[in-house]
């Protein structure tokens, strides 16, 4: 059965299936295994330190796979520059780039020369219209079931996709609440191009940064068991509930302040949870797709059943 959309063009891609670019979470082992099974796997950049790291994290994905990768620039979550890591994508020829939380533009401009495509996470529609305007190949459009950060709106996926799709002429990639073959379907079916998934992917065993309790946590989470922080100061993202999250809550409802959570919300508190599995003095990020999570397969494994399920709903529908 053959897959081909708009994005399997664009990326040079079997599958128009990408993974999340995953703060601390998505290297090389993760992002080779999700290309070597027809993906487009992902490196984190801003989660490295230094330029030469991200050099060294590209040159390792290449002794790992042939196939096309992209590194993600989460931009608005971190307290230094870019610039520099953006120009190291540029000077080893990386085929994808892709922005989240920020503007683009900065980043466009970088790579104004540069071959690589260049895909944007949006939120919303006037986010989609102005990547488009300033010169993104595709956006992706994460609804509010996903993980991590999210837009303001509370608009879910299934609204936001055709919203997107009737307003921009480039492609369209949906994101949140999906993790098996029905959801990656179901975004075909409201106009996408393809999917990008987060959360699915932390529970693989390629995921290897992440601990055991957080793969555990995946497991035994109901769709239920996430909670949304951050909302006080205007930049709400979705976590899995346990014991640090509420005490988050509770300090977002005594003192909404940036200063009050900027220990809660940082780096090191993340890395505590899906480093060391520190549920009492950490978070982690995920989706309501949590409540869908069932194992912990192989990336390839994971993507063959998607595919499996995916053509059988397809053979279903076309009868």
């Amino acid at each position: 059965m053959k897959w081909e959309t708009r994005v399997t063009e664009l990326l040079d891609i079997k599958y128009p299936i990408i993974q999340g670019g995953l703060a601390y979470l998505a290297y090389a082992d993760l992002a080779a295994a999700v290309s070597n099974a027809g993906g487009l796997g992902q490196i984190t950049a801003m989660s490295l330190a230094t330029p030469d790291d991200l050099r060294r994290e590209i040159e390792k994905v290449r002794t790992l796979t042939d196939k096309p990768f992209g590194v993600n620039y989460a931009i608005g979550q971190h307290g230094k520059d870019y610039e520099d890591m953006v120009k190291v994508a540029a000077e080893m020829g990386v085929s994808v780039v892709t922005i989240t939380g920020g503007n683009p533009a900065p980043i466009f401009e970088i790579l104004q020369d540069a071959p690589c495509k260049k895909l944007v996470l949006v939120a919303a529609r006037r986010q989609a219209q102005k990547a488009e305007e300033l010169g993104a190949d595709a956006v992706m459009v994460v609804g509010q079931e996903g993980g991590g950060h999210l837009g303001r709106d509370d608009v879910g996926t299934m609204v936001l996709v055709p919203q997107v799709v009737d307003h921009v002429s480039i492609p369209v990639i949906a994101s949140g609440g999906i993790g098996d073959g029905r959801g990656w379907m179901a975004a075909h079916a409201l106009g996408a191009d393809g999917i990008e998934m987060g959360t699915r992917f932390i529970a693989t065993k390629e995921c290897i940064h992440a601990s055991n309790a957080y793969k555990e946590a995946l497991l035994h989470s109901a769709e239920y068991d996430t909670t949304v922080i951050k909302r006080s100061i205007g930049a709400p993202a979705r976590a899995l509930r346990n014991e640090f999250t509420e005490r988050i809550l509770q300090v977002e409802s005594e003192t909404p302040t940036y200063e009050a959570l900027k220990d809660f919300i940082s780096g090191k508190a993340n890395q505590r949870f899906i480093y060391d599995g520190e549920g009492a003095e950490g978070f982690g990020w995920a989706g309501q797709v949590a409540g869908l999570i069932q194992d912990v397969p192989t990336v390839a494994e994971l993507i063959e059943r998607m595919v499996a399920q995916a053509a059988s709903i397809r053979v279903k529908w076309s009868e």
